[in-house]
């Protein structure tokens, strides 16, 4: 008769599992909430590039080879020095805001996330909308993140712009993914960083302008 099997009371008594870290579980959540976000992303990416808009196309690559550089925002803010105290004043903070949002995203976003650039002839993108695809990362948009800068910073100290800038801000932003330098989440993410740009500008002019934002007084004259 054969003696019954030894049993090793450690492997017994050891989980058949081990637990996992809460912090290696929200890593594994936020990589996993990360890829569905990156598909979302490129699949919008590939649905526009996939939709036929011979009328649009190349208006909007003008448009896009234009705001290279801010060249409209920093044309629309000479128009309005010229136009009296308050416009040069929405101007010059429109400036700053452009200039903040330029440092953020060149000099802090791309270096930091380093997002490669789309892969537009893999997507088939038309070479009517064609611009020069940049050497930069791709995340965020600094053409987006400039144009809503300036157009929030402008359109909060002159509310009446605030409609014509923010429908050009987002022309700008679409037309870089409909010509396929960017992805819609690296438009996003500039618009974002635009906003962000804008209150600082605004924050700094209101402390070095007060008279800039001060609200215009009616009623009754001051007493002596």
């Amino acid at each position: 008769m054969s003696e019954p099997p030894t049993t090793d009371h450690q492997d017994v008594t050891r989980p058949l599992t081990r637990p996992v870290p809460p912090a290696d579980g929200l890593r594994r959540v936020a990589a996993a909430v990360l890829g569905d976000l990156r598909a979302v992303d490129g699949a919008l990416y590939a649905a526009v590039a996939a939709t036929p808009t011979p009328t649009l196309d190349r208006a909007l690559r003008r448009l896009s080879h234009t705001a290279d550089h801010s060249k409209i925002s920093f044309a629309i803010a000479g128009v309005l020095a010229l136009s009296g105290a308050r416009p040069r004043r929405a101007a010059l903070v429109g400036v700053g805001a452009v200039a903040v949002a330029s440092a953020s995203a060149n000099l802090l976003g791309k270096r930091l996330v380093r997002r490669a650039r789309p892969d537009r002839e893999a997507a088939r993108v038309t070479v009517d909308r064609h611009v020069p695809m940049p050497t930069s990362a791709s995340f965020p948009s600094g053409h987006t993140a400039s144009a809503v800068a300036f157009a929030t910073a402008v359109g909060t100290v002159l509310p009446a712009a605030s409609v014509p800038l923010g429908a050009l801000a987002c022309a700008v932003g679409y037309s870089r993914v409909h010509t396929g330098v960017h992805y819609p989440g690296d438009v996003a993410a500039g618009a974002i960083l635009g906003i962000a740009s804008a209150a600082t500008a605004l924050a700094v002019g209101t402390a070095r302008l007060p008279a800039s934002y001060a609200p215009h007084r009616t009623g009754s004259p001051r007493r002596p």
